[in-house]
């Protein structure tokens, strides 16, 4: 699989402040990466750098097979880091036309881009006429019109209604399904686990966890249990290597499973020690229970 963009010991510092510390990913072709973090944990920063409108302190990055300019490479991006700035007295194939002129790309893709986005029947429409959500996906399909290979995304969602966050998160799934590369930052949790299949989670410039979204939620799961000899069951728990950490909650015992176990094969482990539980139940961790016991514990 071919690498699109290369990020190695990236740092950024403005004066005392690291907004970037030693970060290194790959992001590799075919597939949607979410930079995942609350503001200021150096996402919009990173997408800076690889753009070229911020300067990097130290660390290097390159595009594709690393023998392109960043110059050159850049035409074969399509990015949106700030709000959408079109002419609002202009209609929205208009404001595209003038893309085009700008990118030196033909004006044969604008119907194709637009019906993309949904527009299509707005396209005589005056860019003042739109509300933001529409604005946001006028600016994806403008960011579309050299076929670029890979997609960045600052925030693409924010500041909309929830159905404008739907058809942002539908029009990215589309975009991705047609084979395009898709980078976006997002400080949501949801958005990354609805649309990545990738994601590197960042705070205060550091990467806490870099792989597949499925992998952050990779654990056997953990099996809620009481009996009425506590300590007894604590104690056969703890010489079984399949049960990793042991926790307390009031009346309760929390074991995490090291390896997959069902049940009722627990059940049975423990009658067959002489220990007979009152209550037993197993469930897998949430990816919001996994992100954040990857921030606490880093």
């Amino acid at each position: 699989m071919s690498h699109i963009l290369t990020i190695s010991n990236l740092t950024k510092k403005f004066g005392s402040l690291t907004a970037v510390d030693n970060l290194s990913f790959t992001i590799e072709k075919g597939n949607v990466y979410g930079i995942l973090g609350p503001n200021g944990s150096g996402k919009s920063t990173t997408l800076g750098i690889v753009l070229n409108v911020v300067n990097r302190t130290s660390g290097h990055f390159h595009w594709f097979d690393g023998n392109t300019t960043t110059h050159d490479a850049l035409k074969k991006v399509g990015a949106i880091i700030e709000h959408p700035n079109f002419y609002p007295y202009m209609t929205a194939r208009q404001n595209l036309q003038l893309v085009c002129q700008i990118k030196e790309v033909s004006e044969e893709k604008i119907c194709e881009k637009l019906e993309l986005v949904g527009l299509l029947d707005r396209k005589d429409s005056k860019f003042s006429t739109f509300s933001l959500g529409m604005k946001q996906r006028l600016a994806i399909a403008s960011a579309l019109l050299n076929d670029p290979e890979i997609l960045i995304l600052d925030e693409p969602t924010n500041g909309l209604d929830p159905q404008g966050i739907h058809q942002i998160r539908e029009i990215i799934k589309k975009i991705a399904a047609q084979g395009t590369t898709i980078l976006l930052a997002s400080h949501l949790l949801d958005e990354v686990e609805k649309v990545c299949t990738h994601v590197v989670i960042l705070r205060k410039g550091v990467s806490l966890y870099s792989g597949l979204v499925d992998g952050m939620n990779a654990s056997q799961g953990f099996i809620t249990m009481k009996s009425e000899n506590m300590e007894e069951l604590q104690q056969a728990l703890t010489q079984n290597p399949a049960f990793g950490t042991l926790k307390r909650d009031g009346e309760y015992l929390i074991a995490y499973l090291n390896v997959p176990l069902d049940a009722s094969e627990v059940n049975q482990f423990l009658f067959q020690k002489g220990i007979v539980l009152s209550y037993l139940t197993k469930r897998k961790e949430s990816l919001e229970e996994q992100f954040l016991e990857i921030t606490k514990q880093k």
